[in-house]
């Protein structure tokens, strides 16, 4: 089932909002962040936002980190993010279950290694890990206490352990996935209830779970090659959503798959039995 015909160059920072029961997206290279049947234009690219209240997301930019009312669509700066860095942007994103948010960056042109990770909480935003390329599949295991993210360029999604108390990273990181011998590359990723993890395969027309010992358990499939990023949605949770891009695509090959930049929903499945999601978790607001 095709959620938005809206054909977007790059779509990602797919998300449920559980409050308002309403699904947001992105399309990053256009500037523009999507809701139910109206849409916020940014002079840069927007990538990824969570949920404070009813009312009100924190959405990365390419600079920063800004409070939108959805209602009013007023907007404050809240955090630099590499705003004296012009050759990078925000790419994917997520807040996690302590309040914080999770943010990577990339260059524009993903130059190698150019990016980070960063964590925002407590009104602090720490860089956690540099050096990478195209930054993907960040998400949380509440009940494993660890959370995921990707290189999309290095083929490898990463899992660290974080903090019982804080959710700061604590040991080492650990390599999670190495897709490089199947020639896949991770891109947005979730966690459903029972702590598998979802992977949107970039040119690979698919949403792949995997379980916590990373062994693959099945997937689901979408007309659009790339696939770009998924979030479980619906009143119960049971709902599959994923966007989609037609970056890099030529005139011809945007003709010849018409479903490319779409956003998808359908109901979530693994081998035929229901699966269920988690809400995602808001973000905390100090002061």
């Amino acid at each position: 089932m095709i959620h938005s015909h809206t054909r977007c160059e790059l779509g990602e920072g797919a998300f449920w909002h559980p409050k308002r029961a309403e699904f947001f997206w992105f399309d990053i290279l256009s500037h523009r962040f999507y809701g139910e049947g109206r849409h916020w234009d940014w002079d840069e690219p927007v990538s990824a936002a969570g949920w404070i209240d009813l009312d009100r997301l924190l959405v990365a930019s390419a600079s920063a980190l800004w409070v939108l009312h959805l209602g009013t669509g007023h907007r404050h700066r809240v955090q630099d993010l590499e705003a004296d860095r012009p050759d990078t942007r925000s790419n994917d994103g997520k807040a996690d279950p302590w309040g914080g948010f999770w943010i990577g960056t990339m260059g524009r042109k993903a130059e190698a290694g150019q990016g980070a990770i960063y964590r925002w909480y407590g009104g602090e935003l720490r860089r956690l890990h540099g050096g990478i390329t195209i930054p993907n599949a960040i998400c949380f295991d509440a009940p494993a206490r660890v959370g995921y993210f990707a290189d999309t360029a290095a083929q490898t999604v990463f899992r660290q352990s974080l903090d019982p108390a804080t959710g700061w990273p604590v040991g080492e990181l650990q390599v999670f996935l190495d897709l490089t011998d199947q020639g896949l590359f991770p891109d947005g990723a979730t966690v459903d209830a029972e702590g598998r993890l979802w992977l949107a395969q970039w040119g690979a027309s698919r949403v792949a779970c995997y379980g916590p010992d990373a062994g693959y358990l099945g997937e689901e499939r979408f007309p659009a090659t790339q696939i770009s990023c998924p979030a479980f949605g619906g009143v119960d949770m049971t709902e599959l959503f994923a966007t989609s891009a037609l970056e890099g695509m030529d005139e011809e090959a945007r003709a010849d798959e018409p479903h490319g930049g779409k956003t998808f929903r359908r109901t979530a499945r693994l081998n035929d039995q229901p699966v269920r999601g988690v809400p995602e978790p808001a973000v905390v607001l100090q002061g």
